[in-house]
């Protein structure tokens, strides 16, 4: 009698897990065709990124992050600051990695953008889009991150491609939520004084509401940013390449002083962008 009080009766139990786990791996069989071509897809748009960075001699590119630090601070000193980051990050040693780790994130926050921006929109437009939406968003914000990785493998097997499935799905809730945010809260005075002078729901989308809504708009993407260059980090466990990976290799072998290095160069990457894009808020803000 006591078991049934202070434990929960096992007559009562059931495990789901496994029949969502044999549904994956029979999805996975049944399409591993087009599984393989949109891994090769991916991992080739990936590789062209990190190509593209490569071609760039290593001093160009701490000259342009220098000028854009420059640029969206007004102030020299902070362009400077940005260019001998990055070259610390090189001096380290990393900057190969530094380039992988990169690359990772601008194809997870390009597909974010590309997927989130519309279903924003289609969320602030649609009352009943939102219903069904936000329960699905608040199960994707809340989730742990390496709940995620766990399918990706299954359909992906482990690499580039299962950390950018991962990456994406973690990284593009703020971007539609906070693109549903700016437009739902753009001054209903003046969509109404656009609707009122003959202006169509769309041509009001598109001239009032999301130039009106962009510094909101901007926040989700300096999010998106951030959280993918978090989650990038958490696959390297799944064979991600870059600093995430260094910093794994190093915790293993229970190298203190190597694994400080690649965590460092994050935490600089990460900064980095976070106040480049917090420049292009602000710009963004004041051109309202």
């Amino acid at each position: 009698m006591n078991d049934y009080i202070f434990e929960f009766p096992k007559a009562w139990q059931f495990n789901i897990g496994t029949s969502i786990d044999d549904a994956v791996k029979l999805f996975s069989r049944n399409n591993q065709v087009m599984l393989d071509g949109i891994r090769f897809a991916v991992i080739e748009a990936i590789h062209g990124i990190n190509w593209l960075l490569s071609s760039i001699p290593w001093f160009i590119l701490i000259l342009i992050v220098a000028f854009l630090g420059y640029r969206v601070s007004r102030k020299i000193i902070v362009g400077l600051s940005y260019g001998a980051l990055l070259f610390f990050i090189g001096a380290c040693g990393l900057w190969e990695h530094m380039l992988d780790t990169i690359s990772i994130v601008i194809a997870a926050v390009t597909i974010s953008l590309v997927i989130g921006f519309p279903v924003g929109i289609l969320i602030a437009m649609s009352k009943r889009a939102d219903r069904v939406m936000r329960p699905a968003l608040d199960l994707m914000q809340t989730m742990p991150a390496f709940v995620y990785l766990v399918p990706a493998v299954v359909l992906f097997s482990v690499g580039t491609m299962p950390a950018l499935l991962a990456t994406t799905i973690y990284s593009i809730v703020p971007m539609i939520r906070m693109t549903s945010h700016g437009i739902v809260h753009v001054d209903k005075e003046v969509h109404e004084a656009a609707l009122a002078f003959g202006s169509t729901k769309m041509q009001a989308l598109i001239k009032v509401q999301i130039p009106q809504a962009m510094p909101t708009i901007m926040t989700g993407v300096n999010q998106t940013i951030m959280m993918a260059m978090s989650m990038v980090v958490t696959c390297a466990i799944i064979g991600a390449e870059g600093l995430g990976l260094e910093i794994l290799l190093a915790t293993n072998r229970v190298e203190m002083g190597k694994a400080m290095l690649p965590g460092i160069s994050i935490v600089i990457v990460a900064i980095i962008l976070d106040r480049l894009t917090q420049g292009l808020i602000k710009k963004s803000e004041v051109s309202e």
